[in-house]
């Protein structure tokens, strides 16, 4: 059987799946993840929406229909019969379990009478073995009555005779959240208080279109996952509606008022006025035809629906929907990672399930590795292009899950005006404008730092001032200077912009004379570590051995026990010619220089990976077939070698990840996803906790 985590909840609307989605991202990042089933749904006939999220998010291979017991409608047939119920569920919850080293199961929504339910809940969690994780609500609740429902939760759970792990309890005001966790200190099994976050129950505008059947006529798409925050009705004046429009409004509006419209989009490319969420344009109604193309002009990526109902029956229709975290909604997915894990003593919880860790290193795992560890150091990682879309959404990300503190280099105004066009909160992330009369005394502070490292290729302090109003320069130097722990940048600059300030004046660390880099291959099971793919083209055998030897540390860092193959087109003795021999040399090199390292080469990618192939080039080799660490002869190679790898299968490649300096930057793919940032800062925040 395996190790299984009931999560129940004692009354309707404690917002459970947000503690699921956290365990489940637990285990995933300790045993490579768990398998997901709900004893109850609403129906078998449809998909569950949250058993669609686990199943996607977490690459379970199996039919969502095996991942759920009953639905409401069998509950309600054999009410009386609760051996049935029970029985059914047992059943396909046994079948489910056979795929998985772990489950979590998600107790019913409570739709019916709570006490009876919750009973039905236990009952099930019983005959399943399971351990159960019990949640309460904060919401409306002092301090006291947060204490006292988390009692009444455990005694509850006791007193039916289930193991009981800890009570969590959610949506607590943020305002009682500290005098609840005093309340509670000490309680065996503990209690978790997590603090409410609107981010998590506000719906989106892409949640308000599917509840209403509206459609999008203007606008991105990737924008319906904006968070509204509030619903206006635009029936007024166009003053009118100005004065009363905030941030993150929806507003409806019959789409013949033209006014109304054209007014919310010039707010929206405003950079004075609050920015709305979306509009939605109802009675069937859309703007004259000869506006559309100036109001595609104005904001192009608020989003513009439309909806055939009028008016009053649109608003009590949007005024019911409720926001829930959906495959798509990644936002809410971080927001609610975020909040789990701030108020979850994660380690502590793991212990109590007693999971232990795999051996296997899934790409999940190794990634939800990287955020806890940056978590529990948490560095200050300055990031110079803040006005990119992908830059803010990942800002909003990483504050939110704690991985770092951040600095955004760029006109503030402009940051702050895209952040609140994109719906992100970013106020937790400094913001600094080079070229802004505030920042002269920094800049000065830069310049002169700049003039000092480059002095002896006669640069003076006029030229060095010219350069630190390149943001790469600028924020280089912050780090030089103490003044963030690393630099990520590359979403809109090359390579080159981007690590040519380090090589000036961070300089390398002692015994290593190259800069240079890995990507972080993270394969179905395991993660290889695969360098130099991004900086040095051609590298003589003294390089070489210095990009072994960094690469060998880097995967230390990140965990990976390094076996260095050093490739060519030949393995052993068998091969001759320039190419090879300048291997052999480095092989020699690295030898020499760190005899605890364990290193072959020249050596061919097969024979490095494949175990019958090594036995047959190299018998007794305790690299060949078994390599973790992949130095490449040359920049050609290596490059092409990583983007097949990924490609062909299906690896997650995170890099490239510079090493050699003695404080840490980073570049990014000019094609980087916004999961692409997050992971190179936490990479950058671990390598600043080794400086």
């Amino acid at each position: 059987m395996a190790p299984t985590l009931y999560i129940a909840a004692l009354e309707p609307a404690t917002g459970k799946s947000v503690i699921a989605l956290g365990v489940m991202e637990m285990l995933a990042g300790r045993i490579g993840g768990a398998g997901f089933f709900r004893p109850i749904v609403a129906s078998r006939d449809a998909p569950d929406p949250l058993v669609a999220l686990f199943r996607d998010r977490y690459g379970m291979d199996a039919d969502p229909a095996d991942l759920c017991g009953l639905d409401y409608a069998e509950v309600r047939t054999h009410a009386g019969d609760p051996d049935w119920l029970v029985s059914k569920v047992v059943e396909r919850f046994r079948a489910a379990e056979a795929r998985f080293p772990a489950m979590v199961c998600l107790g019913s929504d409570l739709t019916g009478a709570s006490p009876a339910e919750f009973a039905l809940n236990l009952r099930i969690a019983d005959n399943l073995g399971a351990a159960v994780l019990a949640v309460v609500s904060g919401e409306d609740r002092t301090a006291a009555e947060v204490a006292g429902a988390a009692r009444m939760a455990a005694d509850a759970v006791t007193a039916a005779g289930n193991p009981l792990v800890a009570v969590v309890a959610n949506r607590v005001e943020p305002g009682v959240v500290a005098e609840a966790r005093i309340l509670t200190a000490g309680s065996e099994p503990p209690v978790y208080v997590l603090a409410a976050d609107p981010a998590l129950t506000e719906p989106t505008v892409g949640e308000v279109a599917a509840a209403t059947g509206a459609r999008l006529v203007l606008g991105d798409p990737a924008e319906l996952d904006r968070d509204v925050r509030g619903v206006l009705v635009g029936a007024a004046t166009l003053p009118a509606v100005l004065d009363l429009l905030r941030d993150g409004t929806l507003v409806l509006t019959p789409g013949d008022r033209d006014d109304v419209v054209v007014g919310m989009l010039a707010a929206a490319a405003s950079a004075t006025a609050p920015h709305a969420s979306g509009l939605l344009l109802t009675a069937g109604l859309l703007p004259d035809e000869r506006l559309r193309g100036l109001l595609a002009g104005l904001s192009p990526g608020t989003p513009v629906l439309a909806v055939g109902t009028d008016t009053f029956t649109t608003a009590q229709a949007v005024a019911g929907v409720q926001g829930r975290i959906t495959t798509g909604s990644a936002r809410k997915i971080s927001a609610g990672l975020g909040c789990f894990e701030r108020g979850v003593d994660v380690p502590d919880l793991a212990r109590r399930i007693e999971i232990s860790r795999s051996t296997r290193v899934t790409p999940l795992m190794f990634e939800y590795d990287l955020v806890e560890r940056a978590r529990t150091d948490r560095r200050h990682i300055v990031l110079p292009e803040g006005t990119d879309d992908r830059i803010l959404r990942a800002t909003e990300t990483i504050l939110r899950r704690g991985v770092a503190e951040l600095t955004l280099l760029g006109d503030s105004d402009a940051i702050t005006r895209r952040a609140a066009a994109l719906g992100l909160d970013i106020g937790g992330a400094s913001i600094v404008d080079p070229a802004a009369p505030g920042s002269v005394p920094l800049r000065e502070r830069l310049a002169a730092a700049y003039a000092r490292a480059r002095a002896h290729k006669g640069m003076t302090l006029a030229q060095a001032r010219d350069a630190v109003g390149d943001v790469s320069y600028f924020g280089t130097l912050m780090v030089h200077e103490g003044l963030a722990d690393g630099m990520v940048s590359g979403a809109a600059h090359t390579t080159a912009h981007t690590i040519r300030p380090a090589f000036e004046v961070i300089r390398t660390v002692p015994g290593v004379s190259t800069v240079s880099s890995v990507f972080l291959m993270c394969l179905a099971d395991r993660v290889l570590v695969y360098g130099d793919c991004a900086v040095i083209p051609d590298p003589d055998a003294g390089q070489l051995a210095d990009i072994a030897i960094s690469s060998a540390a880097t995967a230390v860092l990140f965990g990976i026990e390094p076996r260095i193959a050093l490739l060519s087109y030949s393995t052993g003795e068998s091969g001759s010619g320039a190419d090879v021999d300048k291997v052999r040399v480095a092989t020699k090199l690295v030898r020499e220089r760190r005899p605890d390292l364990p290193v072959e080469g020249p050596i061919q990618y097969d024979a490095a990976v494949d175990a019958g192939v090594a036995a047959a080039k190299l018998p007794g080799s305790v690299v060949a077939g078994r390599a973790t660490v992949f130095v490449f002869p040359d920049l050609n190679t290596g490059n092409n070698t990583y983007k097949a790898v990924q490609r062909s299968a299906g690896a997650v490649a995170i890099g490239p990840v510079l090493q050699g300096l003695r404080k840490p930057v980073n570049d990014l793919s000019r094609g980087c996803t916004v999961t692409d940032v997050v992971n190179t800062v936490a990479i950058t925040a671990i390598q600043a906790g080794q400086a």
